[in-house]
Formats: structure tokens, C-alpha cells, sequence
């Protein structure tokens, strides 16, 4: 498995001062980037001219997570914006082999998000398709959300699926991560934490992405 990543969620940030709020997280690997639309979800956030910008000034790759509806057409616009990763939810594609192979043909990683009640078991012939399984450890919608220890089993059945393909996928987890959870989630299998409120609620956020950092790699 490749080494762990710390993705911030800038859903955390100073929306007033995200340039600066980028700035405070360059030992991050990519900046995590939440969309939500109060369709899919119910909360509203930042869309596409948005992320657009943020894309222009930022230093770090980003890695957008759709919360929205209709991701089958926003999804590849992200992907043309020259973003890193473009993660949809299953929930809400119609047609996700097709949605993972355009965001690839247009540059992006491609990513499949599921929520926590969500089954890894009948995507699992998908994975070939994505470079990212994003296994919510909360339900989306809102930050500052409590870990939900329910998804483990999910996360280690993901991984043996992977370890068993011999593919190079990553998996993420994204919902109340801190240094106390990210042990247990890095212990079942995954590789690539989002942490909001563990980064930018800290007085160091680069100290506080080390130390989740190194806290995952211990674990494993």
C-alpha cells in the first residue's frame, strides 16, 4: 500500500481567506475540497467558479468531493478544470463506469464515494475504473461529525478487495478524523485521510498534518 496522505478539508477554513487558509497547510498532499449543493446533501457550500479559482492559486493539488446531484454532468466540468482528483458518489450516478472513464479521459483521477449504510460489495468488479474508494466514515453533508466506528468493517473488506487486485487504488476516508480515530481507520486499510476540523481547528495546522501523518503510518 502506498504511503498515507493528509488531505485538509478546507470546509474548515476561513472561507473569507482561503488563499492565505491554503498557504497555512503546505505540508499537506492535496487539498481536500467539499461540494455540496442541499440536494444530494443538505448543506450548501462552493461550486464550480469557485473551485475554479481555488485551482488557479493553489500550490497543492486539489481533490474535490462532489456532495451534489446530477454528478453525471457536473462531475467531468471539475475534471476540465485541471483538478487532481474528482471524487462522485455512487449515490448519485446513474451511469458511474462511464462517469469514472470520462473524468479519467479528462486528466482526473477518478474517485467513487460511498456513504457509511452504503455496501462496498456490489462495485467492487468497478475497481479497475476508479484510482480512489472514498469510504465515509460520517454521513456527508456537515463537518465537525463524530467517526463512525460502523464503517471499519467496510474500510478492511475494501481492502482486501484491493490487496486482491494488485491495484494501485487508494482509499480514503473522510468524516471525523483526528489523531485518536485516525489509528483505527489506518488499521483496517486505508491510505488517504481528510481531516477538517483535526487541521484548522489546531494552532499549527502543518504541526497538526504531521503528527495525523505520522500517527497513520504508525498504525501500519
Amino acid at each position: 500500500m502506498s504511503k498515507c496522505c493528509i488531505n485538509p478539508s478546507i470546509l474548515s477554513a476561513d472561507f473569507v481567506n482561503l488563499e492565505a487558509e491554503l498557504q497555512r497547510i503546505s505540508a499537506a498532499d492535496a487539498v481536500h475540497v467539499d461540494v455540496m449543493d442541499n440536494h444530494f446533501v443538505p448543506n450548501l457550500t462552493i461550486g464550480l467558479p469557485v473551485v475554479e479559482r481555488i485551482q488557479q492559486v493553489s500550490a497543492l493539488p486539489l481533490d474535490a468531493h462532489l456532495m451534489i446531484a446530477d454528478v453525471d454532468r457536473w462531475a467531468p466540468l471539475y475534471a476540465e478544470a485541471g483538478l487532481a482528483s474528482v471524487t462522485f458518489h455512487v449515490e448519485a450516478s446513474t451511469a458511474p463506469i462511464k462517469l469514472a472513464r470520462d473524468l479519467r479521459e479528462r486528466g482526473a483521477k477518478a474517485g467513487m464515494a460511498l456513504r457509511p449504510a452504503t455496501p462496498v460489495e456490489p462495485y467492487l468488479d468497478m475497481l479497475p475504473e476508479l484510482d480512489m474508494l472514498l469510504i465515509m466514515t460520517v454521513e456527508p453533508g456537515f463537518g465537525g461529525q463524530k467517526f463512525l466506528d460502523v464503517t471499519l468493517p467496510k474500510i478492511r473488506r475494501a481492502a482486501e478487495a484491493v490487496r486482491g487486485s494488485g491495484l494501485p487504488l487508494a482509499i480514503q476516508v473522510d468524516g471525523g478524523i483526528s489523531p485518536e480515530t485516525i489509528e483505527r481507520a489506518a488499521e483496517a486499510g486505508a491510505n488517504v485521510f481528510v481531516a477538517g476540523s483535526a487541521v484548522y481547528g489546531a494552532g499549527d495546522p502543518n504541526d497538526a498534518i504531521r503528527k495525523l501523518r505520522a500517527a497513520a503510518e504508525a498504525a501500519v
